[in-house]
């Protein structure tokens, strides 16, 4: 039987100390050496040893000693030797301790009475306890706190013993006679918690009568109030009024401790408005007076589970949840707009983007090294706002736009598709938007925000000033045509020619030179000849942004470019009246296409144009040169018609989710429903009706729902052995973040009393048992629960094997019954999330471990396939049903989820139809820890077949 342990001391197991050693250095009169050799005894007995001969020697040498540190190990000595024999009597020798713990307890010197007291506080043993009983009484009135403190700690402790109650009959009393004229904090909690756990309806007695003193009691005994509240409240739910008025009075505590408490416990017991909106204000009080950011990051996840449940009340503190942004930290300031943006109203959208916007501007300051990530999470914010309420837009547009051309690609990205987003949301704004946009076009130096800004250019310039405007615009950034020149033939003497051919070799195989304005540029494309001064290279690539972009080899922004300058050709030919106008613009687009096609296939760059590119660039020359009306409805109109069906479809998508997050619950069919204009009022405060208001509102609506589905609970349990095994056993497995409980059902199928019955349990994988196995005995057919804890380390699939071991009274040797091997499902740690397609693409990019499955299934249609994927991996898919729409032949889809361990999983499906009917192909998975890609394939290998 294993005993119970009430003191653990780390032991190098490395220098073993000699029995007999420690008892010469315990029996002479040297003090360091009798600690180290009492040290060595209690770590010996703390592994196993059991140095039976001991004893003697220490009660006879160490017992008189004076020493206060010797007295402190003796102690630690009695505490794990054993006391009792094999039977449970407590060993004749242990008299001898008793008179020595009497006379400590006596002691004139504080420290010995004090860890005698609490040494008691360990012990079991009653026949040792029960002589000492007047002596700790006594305890209980001496001047100093320390000792008072103990002795009421000894005497919960000797009350508690299976017959305590009987050594110590008026304990209770005592104690609450002891609390009333207790001036110490500590000693005032320890006899409060005494009464909470031994005698619970005197410490709610003590607490009502004093209950206007409440404010006055130190921090610790605070604490253990708040504790006996939500105990009480728990089991008497009808008690609640009085209590909450407790709460709220605690709410003005100097301790922050106690504050944070308060807030808990109130919105723990109560639904009340007047109780939430308390506890919400503490919060937000606490968020911004306290420095510390991991009590920030708690203070603002319970800010959020309040925002789910009472979103109401959150609303109006908004503005002091927003206050949280002033810290430094990122997390924070992240967490902070999450809260604040599902918290926007038509009332506070003004007064939120107002503040978002003194964010952003604060930002450009520059002195942290997280600015440009902060401003680009801020410009998020501020687009959904937007969206939300595209009244506050025109007020936030400009100001962004001015960080079109940010240093951090990632907040300029951000921005211009906010933009993109509102000219087609807010028809009032294009004129403006346009205008603005083509002032700062040159501004703006990474190639993503390039193109998206010219493909809002070509969109949406409509009048002919805009047109035009449009199109010099794009003329000034490419810069002088051509890009390049050709070196001159036929030169006069053949020195100047070696000359030049070493000038121009040297210069196009140096690397690319960085500008001034950060971009790269290869030196030897330049409008001037190659062998010219690199500084006028310099001068001309600094002309334009487009031009310089264009230098380093990014042709997919060149093909963007042509059909820009198409569309606006295209646009020019419906406004301007004049043909020759038109004309010339035209000749001037085809040039500069020509031109980009030259660059791209001549050997001055070292990497030539690719395709798709050359092939876009080609369709937009021969469009200039020959234009049909089928075509210029395409290039005209099907472009834009599929930008708004693409919103659309995301506001559409952003609504379902809304819906989905509604909590749909069920009331009860015999729940009690009360009338709230029948309720009494006698003698109830507002805040005690408000409660039981709030409290029948739930129950009407359904809002106490039952813990766990029991449809649900049938179908995952497991069997775990036979029906004709003489013990049947099935098990119930829960998965809850970090923990798994196993429910497992015994039960005895024979005739006889089954004795010792253990259920013994190992592990495979990231799994851990919490508890020892325990010994039952099981009478004849019947049953038990045995439960058993294990923790989870990480997300992958680990393995639980045991058996059930037993004794019956004629046989002597052990039966042991092997139990079916338990899987934990991986599926149960990750569940679907939602992410944007930059951030899966960098993570896509970052994380090291992939899995590739190749497709094997009976499914014969690419979308069923990708269903069947999607369901049985328990994954989103983020690619938009529209874009999955339609037949092929082939499908690409990115599916997304994360673990409750804060881990990402990405898969990617690519799937191709073949002519006899198959699919084929592979499901890569990506993820940064190895066990979510294996056990990932490992499930999908599993489930892919289908058709079953």
């Amino acid at each position: 039987m294993e005993k119970s342990c009430t003191l653990l001391i780390h032991f190098d197991k490395g220098t073993p100390a000699i029995a007999n050693e420690i008892r010469e250095a315990l029996e002479g009169n040297d003090v360091p050496a009798k600690i180290d050799a009492m040290k060595k005894a209690v770590m010996l007995l703390l592994n196993g040893e059991t140095l039976p001969q001991l004893f003697i020697t220490i009660v006879r040498y160490v017992l008189p000693s004076e020493d206060h540190t010797i007295q402190k190990l003796l102690l630690l000595y009695l505490e794990i030797i054993d006391k009792t024999d094999a039977k449970g009597r407590v060993l004749p020798e242990m008299i001898l301790i008793c008179q020595n713990l009497r006379n400590n307890l006596q002691h004139p010197n504080e420290y010995i009475r004090g860890v005698t007291l609490r040494f008691l506080c360990r012990l079991n043993e009653t026949e040792i306890i029960e002589p000492l009983i007047p002596a700790v009484l006594q305890n209980l009135e001496h001047r100093h706190p320390f000792i008072r403190r103990n002795a009421i700690l000894a005497v919960m402790s000797i009350y508690k013993l299976p017959h305590g109650e009987q050594l110590l009959v008026d304990a209770p009393e005592m104690i609450e006679k002891v609390l009333s004229t207790e001036q110490d904090q500590s000693a005032k909690r320890s006899a409060f918690l005494m009464l909470f756990t031994c005698a619970q309806d005197h410490a709610i007695n003590y607490l009502l009568t004093h209950v206007d003193r409440v404010l006055e009691w130190g921090e610790l005994l605070q604490m253990v109030v708040l504790e006996l509240i939500r105990k009480v409240c728990r089991t008497n739910r009808g008690e609640k009024g009085k209590y909450i008025k407790i709460i709220i009075s605690l709410l003005n505590a100097p301790s922050t401790a106690v504050v944070y408490e308060c807030a808990g416990t109130l919105v723990s017991l109560s639904s009340a408005p007047t109780a939430i909106r308390a506890a919400a204000n503490t919060y937000c009080q606490l968020l911004l007076s306290q420095s510390d950011h991991n009590v920030k990051l708690i203070v603002l996840d319970q800010l959020n589970e309040l925002k789910s449940s009472h979103r109401d009340i959150m609303v109006d503190l908004i503005m002091d949840v927003l206050r949280a942004l002033s810290s430094p930290n990122l997390d924070i300031r992240r967490k902070t707009l999450d809260i604040v943006l599902e918290l926007i109203t038509p009332r506070n959208i003004n007064e939120v983007i107002l503040t978002l916007k003194k964010e952003v501007v604060k930002t450009q300051g520059g002195e942290l090294e997280k600015n440009g990530e902060y401003r680009q999470i801020l410009i998020q914010a501020i687009h959904s706002c937007a969206i939300k309420f595209p009244e506050v837009a025109s007020t936030v547009v400009h100001m962004l736009m001015d960080f079109l051309g940010d240093s951090n690609v990632g907040s300029a990205v951000d921005v211009v598709i906010f933009v993109r987003e509102i000219i087609e949301t807010n028809p009032k704004l294009r004129v403006s938007i346009i205008t603005r946009l083509l002032d700062t076009f040159y501004q703006i130096r990474a190639a993503r925000v390039c193109s998206c800004a010219l493909w809002i250019v070509g969109e949406y310039c409509l009048s002919l000033s805009e047109v035009e405007s449009g199109i010099a615009n794009i003329k000034q950034c490419l810069g002088e045509l051509p890009f390049y020149s050709v070196s001159e033939e036929g030169e006069d003497t053949d020195s100047s020619k070696k000359a030049q051919q070493v000038n121009s070799i040297a210069v196009s195989s140096r690397r690319p030179a960085v500008l001034s304005d950060g971009t790269y540029a290869t030196q030897s494309a330049a409008s001037e000849t190659a062998f010219s001064p690199p500084t006028l290279v310099q001068g001309s690539l600094a002309s334009g942004n487009l031009r310089s972009l264009l230098l380093t080899g990014d042709f997919f922004l060149g093909a963007v470019v042509a059909c820009t300058l198409t569309k606006l050709i295209l646009r020019l030919e419906e406004v301007q009246p004049s043909k020759v106008v038109v004309n010339k613009a035209s000749s001037q687009a085809l040039l500069i296409m020509v031109s980009m096609l030259q660059l791209g296939q001549s050997l001055v760059l070292q990497h030539p144009i690719d395709n798709d590119s050359y092939d876009r660039i080609v369709l937009c020359i021969r469009l200039l040169c020959n234009t049909g009306d089928e075509i210029r409805k395409i290039w005209l109109q099907s472009c834009r018609q599929s930008f708004v069906k693409m919103l659309s479809e995301k506001q559409l998508q952003e609504t379902e989710e809304i819906k989905a997050k509604a909590q749909i619950s069920h009331a009860q069919p015999d729940d009690l429903i009360d009338f709230y204009h029948l309720k009494s009022r006698k003698g109830m405060s507002q805040l005690e009706l408000e409660d039981e208001v709030q409290d029948d509102l739930k129950r009407a609506t359904g809002e106490f729902i039952k813990e766990g589905d029991d449809a649900n609970k049938l179908n995952r349990i497991l069997q775990l052995t036979g029906f004709s095994d003489p013990v049947y056993a099935e098990a119930y497995v829960t998965v809850h973040h970090y923990d798994i409980v196993l429910e497992v059902t015994v039960i005895n199928r024979t005739k006889e009393t089954l004795q010792n019955l253990c259920l013994e349990l190992a592990t495979m994988g990231d799994l851990k048992l919490v508890d020892r196995p325990q010994n039952y005995t099981l009478a004849p057919e019947s049953s038990k629960q045995i439960k058993a804890n294990i923790k989870v380390s990480s997300t992958e699939t680990g393995v639980i094997f045991g058996n059930i071991v037993y004794e019956t009274s004629n046989v002597h040797e052990r039966t042991v019954v092997v139990l079916n091997d338990i899987h934990v499902d991986i599926m149960d740690y990750i569940s679907p999330a939602v992410c944007s397609d930059s951030a899966f693409r960098t993570m896509w990019a970052e994380f090291e471990w992939e899995n590739k499955v190749a497709v094997n299934t009976v499914i014969q249609e690419e979308k069923e396939f990708l269903d069947h994927i999607i369901k049985s991996t328990n994954m989103k898919c983020l690619t938009a049903p529209s874009a999955l729409d339609g037949e092929c032949g082939f499908l690409a889809a990115n599916l997304y989820a994360k673990s409750v361990f804060g881990e990402d999983a990405l898969v990617n499906v690519s799937i191709e139809k073949q002519a006899d009917g198959k699919l084929s192909g592979y499901i890569r998975i990506r993820s940064k820890t190895q066990g979510i890609a294996l056990s990932l394939g490992d499930k999908i290998t599993l489930k892919q077949k289908g058709g079953s």
